[in-house]
């Protein structure tokens, strides 16, 4: 593993550590490229708050610690700039528009919620409506036909628990559409270290039989889990299991209206 390109930091509220800790853990691992993709500030409407992403306010700060970063270790390993962001129709455009005010490089999918996630049941709560597997194939679809995505993180989050032909069906039509757009989806670290429902072997079989691209993502929340030998193992099992495509870094798309 040479490159993690999701990692947080504690302005998401729910990540721990100083930005420079997860930079030398990184080196220490051996990554080469390391990018930082904390949850996006997202501009809600009326006075809700989420309690899992950086304020708007905080979006600065953010942009200024990584390029500072990037700066102090750019003999050492190269640090990316990017947010990991929820597709939320109402408010995309602009959230776009805020993003582009700073050289952002990149974003993953994490659709963590779905419609804009005011009102809506967390993804990872288990489900045997069809209608919420559907609505999360076909919101990340869209997500990712907007070509400002690099990757799809935690593709496998939604957590359906209902008859298997179902899911299959549903996921198999989201590996199509990622596979035709040529993203990548990932395989996630936190899942397999907090031993979560994801990663999902039924998925990972269906993304196997797809031919879709592949890559790790560390979700690191804290800096020793930039790089997580453990974890690493695991994944790489799974590749090996499914005969999934593997790739070592991505091109990154620049999210741009």
């Amino acid at each position: 593993m040479i490159a993690n390109y999701h990692t947080h930091t504690w302005r998401c509220m729910h990540a721990r550590g100083k930005e420079e800790e997860y930079v030398r853990n990184a080196i220490e691992g051996g990554l080469k490229i390391l990018g930082f993709s904390d949850h996006t500030p997202m501009p809600y409407e009326g006075p809700y708050v989420s309690r899992v992403k950086m304020k708007v306010s905080q979006l600065g700060d953010y942009v200024e610690t990584v390029l500072d970063l990037r700066n102090t270790f750019r003999n050492k390993i190269d640090i990316k700039l990017g947010l990991e962001v929820e597709y939320y129709p109402l408010y995309f455009d602009r959230l776009l528009e805020i993003v582009g005010e700073y050289p952002v490089e990149y974003f993953i999918l994490g659709q963590h919620y779905l419609g804009n996630e005011i009102g809506e049941v967390f993804c990872g709560t288990p489900t045997k409506e069809e209608t919420s597997l559907a609505r999360y194939c076909e919101q990340s679809l869209e997500a990712l036909e907007t070509g400002c995505f690099t990757y799809f993180a935690h593709p496998d989050l939604l957590n359906y628990v209902g008859e298997e032909h179902i899911y299959r069906k549903h996921m198999r039509s989201l590996c199509l559409g990622a596979k035709e757009l040529g993203i990548p989806l990932e395989i996630n670290f936190l899942g397999i270290a907090d031993h979560r429902h994801y990663p999902n072997e039924k998925f990972w079989e269906i993304a196997g039989e797809v031919g879709n691209l592949v890559i790790f993502g560390s979700d690191a929340h804290r800096p020793e889990w930039v790089y997580n030998p453990q974890a690493l193992h695991a994944a790489e099992e799974l590749v090996k299991k499914y005969d999934l495509n593997l790739i070592d870094t991505v091109e990154l798309r620049k999210p741009e209206k």
